[in-house]
């Protein structure tokens, strides 16, 4: 064979498949299948980025405000009107971390996050625990957001309380389904909504601010009873603490942008930057405005009547449109939110298993051209989670933003060291070499940048730490003992795709190894018949070395076989082992072992198994799968290839 392109011998032959997926129920379910090509056309633009990856995030307004009051409830009604204060702080963070993260979009523009910009920058164990953590948040978010969407159509309608849970694993289901039909797609169908809630929420949150300013703000009616949080009587530093940490759930969800950047269209990292900036800046006058209001209108925590709807009760009509309006938007969104983990840990969960510290399995883009395998697993923790916790918000949250920020943490350290690296470069001299994943080229504003991206880091630790702290007894502590055995496990992969990898390198093999000299075939028989035949006509053409087994159960059955194969044998010799407790696949294993112990240098045996296959899977079942047994109890013998030989009956002949 020549190829055409340099007229030189080639063993490579390339060619097309034509062969196309068919309808099935996976395809009406979640539409026709994608091709490679059409990939470039799947990626999508900052509007519909923004409610892909920025739903989560949006949707903390939901809760983030009433986990402050949570913990300032514990001091009574008066600890209310730390909440605005408290929330212009955790304000000032967001800003922090969101520029941190739009300088991570421009210089990691393939994607990663955090895992990316520490396992460059601090080293493989940095980016593992910064993995391990955000993948601990990815399923929290799902968890949280799904919960806290069904919390929201409890406070209108008190009857479906014994149901959350349900109708909390029934919503992960629906937006598993929605994510498996691609990121375009999937986008589309959450853009509309997730922007309607923008709108009511600013709707809300100016009809509330002119009402007070014009003096016509009531106080909320019949206020639910309030929920209780902690032994605290006083308001003291550590309550404070404790609520800023709480509050600071609304920061979740940042980072997904940086983890997603392949997803946006060219040019991809500047889209993603100006999505994290619509974001932040929405989120963060949200927030300041539901704080303000709820704290004027008197709105209390509570497990039966959330926070957004006192406070939508109070702007507008308990029974009018508008509340109503909140209320609905208010649970789409949340139960949207959990979109965002869909898009982020499906492929930071391919990029790891890339890496070789995950599964190989979840690198697979699936129908629909997205990590189908990552999006399914997902789901199945996230409603195990659910389940344990039973759909409570309040019991979710202690585990929630302690992973997010470590992974901030290392993001923004690793960020302070690589703008450090960037100014030791001259500045004539365009890349540098030593950085794994990104080039890295002088930049005249390092020290500004080092120092922004060293401040966040500070800060974001404090609160990490904070967090840790202050929620430790009410559950932190398992996510603190959670990731470091995460870590553990991915380290554990890794060692294996490592030293698999170091075994089967061809790096110093040297030649190819001569041809077998010896090949020696084994070929169990449990009764003679044409399957029988057609697999030692198979057999005898492998090796002229073949041995029949037959395991004699029923002395007066061997006799038959023996007389068939003396008759239809061929003149191939047969090995009859007598089986007393009447045992079949011992003592062939026994057999088997016995003669590969012995076999000679270069050497090979072959177990040729007569396999019947139906065409009618009921049928089928009523047979032994004598093949997959061998296979599964040989495979890691060395020396020993196990290949079936089928033989079809089909059923419409046999009448």
């Amino acid at each position: 064979m020549i190829n055409s392109k340099n007229n030189k011998p080639t063993t490579i032959i390339e060619r097309a498949a034509n062969y196309k997926p068919r309808r099935n129920l996976s395809s009406f379910l979640i539409g026709r299948p994608l091709s490679t090509a059409d990939a470039p056309h799947e990626t999508i633009g900052k509007a519909v980025g923004l409610a892909v990856f920025a739903s989560d995030a949006l949707s903390s307004n939901a809760y983030a405000t009433q986990e402050i009051m949570v913990v300032l409830a514990a001091a009574g009604t008066i600890a209310f009107g730390y909440v605005f204060p408290i929330s212009i702080a955790i304000v000032v963070l967001l800003t922090i971390v969101a520029v941190s993260y739009i300088q991570v979009i421009h210089a990691y523009p393939d994607g990663g996050g955090a895992y990316v910009v520490a396992r460059d920058n601090l080293g493989e164990l940095a980016g593992l625990t910064a993995a391990a953590a955000l993948l601990t948040d990815y399923i929290l978010t799902v968890s949280v957001s799904i919960s806290s969407g069904v919390a929201q159509i409890v406070s209108a309608y008190p009857e479906l309380y014994e149901y959350r849970v349900a109708l909390s694993v029934a919503a992960v289901a629906l937006i598993m389904l929605i994510n498996l039909r691609g990121v375009r797609e999937s986008g589309a169908a959450i853009a509309v909504p997730s922007m309607s809630f923008v709108v009511i929420m600013f709707i809300t949150v100016g009809a509330g601010m002119f009402k007070y300013l014009s003096g016509s703000l009531g106080a909320v009616a019949d206020p639910p009873e309030i929920l209780m949080h902690g032994a605290a009587t006083v308001v003291t530093p550590f309550l404070i603490l404790h609520a800023f940490s709480s509050g600071t759930a609304a920061l979740t969800g940042i980072e997904a942008i940086s983890n997603g950047i392949t997803a946006f269209k060219e040019p991809r990292s500047k889209n993603a930057a100006i999505t994290l900036s619509w974001m932040a800046f929405i989120l963060a006058s949200l927030f300041l405005g539901i704080s303000f209001l709820a704290s004027r209108v008197g709105a209390v925590p509570s497990e039966f009547e959330t926070v957004i709807s006192q406070l939508g009760r109070t702007v507008f009509d308990r029974d009018g449109f508008m509340y109503y309006a909140v209320i609905l938007a208010t649970t789409v969104i949340l139960i949207l939110a959990a979109n965002t983990a869909f898009a982020g840990f499906p492929r930071l969960s391919a990029l790891m298993a890339m890496d070789g510290f995950l599964p190989r399995q979840l690198t697979y883009r699936g129908s629909r051209l997205v990590y189908s395998r990552g999006i399914v697993a997902l789901a199945i923790l996230s409603s195990l989670l659910i389940v344990f916790f039973q759909a409570s918000v309040t019991r979710l949250i202690p585990l929630y933003a302690i992973g997010v920020f470590l992974s901030f943490t290392l993001a923004q350290f690793g960020m302070a060291l690589r703008w450090r690296r960037s100014g030791r470069i001259h500045p004539e001299t365009r890349d540098e070499g030593s950085q794994r994943i990104s080039s890295l080229r002088y930049d005249p504003l390092w020290r500004l940048k080092m120092a922004a991206n060293g401040f966040g880091a500070f800060c974001t630790g404090v609160v990490m730490f904070v967090f840790a702290i202050t929620k430790f007894k009410d559950g932190a502590y398992v996510v603190l003992i959670l990731i470091p055995l995460l870590i553990a496990a991915l380290w554990t992969i890794h060692i294996h795709y490592r030293n698999l990898a170091r075994n089967l390198s061809l790096d110093n093999f040297g030649v190819i190894p001569h041809h077998t000299t010896r090949h020696r075939v084994i070929m169990p028989v449990s009764g003679v018949h044409q399957g029988t035949l057609a697999a030692l006509r198979y057999a005898r053409m492998l090796s002229d070395d073949v041995t029949a087994v037959h395991v004699v159960i029923e002395p007066a059955d061997a006799e038959k076989v023996r007389a068939k194969w003396e008759t239809w044998g061929g003149g191939v010799r047969m090995v009859l082992l007598d089986s007393p407790y009447r045992l079949f696949i011992e003592p062939i294993l026994a057999y088997i072992s016995d003669v590969a112990e012995a076999r000679q240098p270069g050497e090979i045996i072959t177990v040729v198994v007569p396999e019947f296959v139906s065409d009618n899977p009921l049928s089928g079942a009523l047979h032994m799968n004598t093949a997959n047994i061998l296979r599964e109890q040989l495979k890691s013998k060395h020396g020993v290839v196990i290949t079936d030989v089928p033989y079809q009956v089909h059923e419409r002949n046999m009448n």
